[in-house]
């Protein structure tokens, strides 16, 4: 770590704050929305979207928890939660004792079923009719390069 800190300039400091305040606010609006369409926690549709898009209804524990990028304990509290509500079960990984699968039960399929097209319509008002499709392509490059670049960062 450098002795000396590498402070923002006013210009940096102006887009850090304003990317924060939109992400926060952005984030913060759309959790509680899912929550008032469809009495899912954000992390609920997180984790059920993760398994019903990406992962064919069905991965191993660990892949998704780096998928949503929480830890350990964080993804385990959740999928005890979902799996006492019947959105998810947990089936034993029979070629590593030690491994888990995290399933999307019926139920969850059709919780993310009706809660996706009514997310996606808040998706689309509160952030992408905001942006031109230009705006939109330059801000996937920003966000494409910044995540390229954290790969390469020690954590």
């Amino acid at each position: 770590m450098n002795a000396t800190p590498r402070w923002l300039t006013s210009e940096q400091k102006v887009a850090w704050d304003s990317f924060i305040r939109m992400q926060e606010t952005l984030i913060g609006r759309l959790s509680r929305l899912v929550q008032a369409d469809s009495q899912m926690s954000a992390s609920d549709y997180i984790v059920l979207v993760s398994l019903t898009e990406r992962g064919g209804g069905r991965m191993r524990f660990l892949d998704l928890a780096k998928l949503v990028e929480w830890e350990k304990s964080r993804m385990s509290h959740q999928v005890r939660r979902m799996t006492t509500r019947g959105l998810v079960a947990r089936e034993e990984c029979p070629d590593d004792g030690r491994g888990a699968f995290i399933v999307a039960t019926p139920a969850g399929y059709k919780a993310i079923e009706e809660a996706a097209p009514v997310h996606v319509e808040h998706v689309r008002r509160l952030f992408i009719d905001a942006l031109t499709q230009e705006e939109l392509d330059t801000l996937a490059r920003i966000s494409n390069r910044v995540l390229a670049h954290m790969e390469k960062q020690p954590d």
